[in-house]
């Protein structure tokens, strides 16, 4: 790592991150009155800003949009103290306390680091899908199947995240129609039988994604069949993609233990194997990768954060 010049600016928690987990921690560490810097990162809120309405976070009975919930836990963070900067850390140095954290030329020392960077999900980039993501197109079963009772919707995958999400979507779609583009599927075998077992469910093998139809929402989609390069289009509802996701921690590389690409956290804690570094949300999460999780999770880092600053006498 190239030289870091001598800092002045040296904060007490520095997040990175401004999804759930990140506001979450930057919650409580100002409440804790911790004076806490958050680097919001260029995709400012997290996932919840591709999506419209949540139904599953706690306290909202009529719902809220995505970008709403994540503009009022903003101003929450910001109320009591917590400054928050919409730039994106572009190195890390984790390998002496306080750590350094730089965005370009500038550059923080942080007594604790809390990591709660997220992870991306993996998109095709095929005609229609950014532009219906939110209206159709969807990287989430559980948050927003339920938008999708009595319709049509296709997954796309092969592992066992399309085995999860298609097997879930039934309790709400009529039918559900899985691509995968090969003749078999990587999924282990038991995700595999409880899937080709359930009636609601057909799968088109050998056959890929090309285009997401729909103006204003998903009304369609156009396949390929890879064995003979047949083009059809099928009428659909919704789209949701699962073909994985990809944790926001190219920055931690070699300076952290990581698996699979995911922080290693030492639960129920959110220590990471670094003294004084924490990891909250979708960074480390595998299995849930849901708001309400990764919240709860930034509050156990920044909890963990003061108590270890307390226990140098911070």
């Amino acid at each position: 790592m190239e030289e870091w010049g001598a800092m002045t600016d040296e904060r007490n928690v520095i997040v990175l991150g401004s999804g759930p987990a990140g506001l979450t921690a930057a919650l409580y560490a100002a409440r804790a009155e911790l004076s806490p810097l958050v680097l919001t990162g260029l995709d400012a809120g997290g996932q919840l800003m591709l999506t419209t309405e949540v139904e599953n976070f706690p306290g909202f009975p009529g719902a809220i949009m995505g970008p709403e919930l994540m503009d009022a836990m903003e101003k929450q963070a910001a109320r009591f103290g917590a400054e928050l900067l919409h730039q994106t850390a572009t190195q890390v140095d984790l390998a002496g306390r306080p750590f350094g954290v730089r965005v370009g030329e500038d550059e923080w020392r942080a007594r604790a680091l809390i990591i709660a960077t997220g992870a991306t999900a993996k998109w095709l980039g095929v005609p229609g899908e950014e532009r219906l993501r939110g209206r159709g197109v969807s990287a989430c079963a559980t948050c927003d199947g339920f938008f999708f009772r009595d319709r049509v919707v296709v997954v796309v995958g092969g592992g066992d995240t399309a085995m999860e999400e298609a097997s879930f979507l039934t309790r709400f779609a009529s039918k559900v129609t899985i691509v995968h583009r090969r003749d078999r599927f990587r999924a282990s075998r038991i995700m595999q039988d409880r899937v080709l077992a359930n009636p609601k469910i057909s799968v088109t093998w050998n056959t890929t994604l090309e285009e997401i139809l729909g103006d204003q929402a998903v009304t369609g989609v156009r396949l390929r069949d890879v064995s003979n390069g047949e083009v059809g289009d099928i009428p659909t509802d919704g789209v949701f993609m699962a073909i994985g996701h990809s944790p926001n921690t190219s920055l931690f590389e070699g300076q952290l233990e990581l698996s699979n690409g995911y922080v290693v956290v030492q639960e129920p804690t959110t220590r990471t194997s670094v003294e004084g570094v924490f990891a909250a949300g979708d960074v480390t999460d595998v299995t849930y990768r849901q708001a309400v999780t990764a919240a709860g999770q930034g509050c156990k880092a920044a909890v963990d954060a003061e108590r270890f600053l307390a226990a140098e006498g911070r």
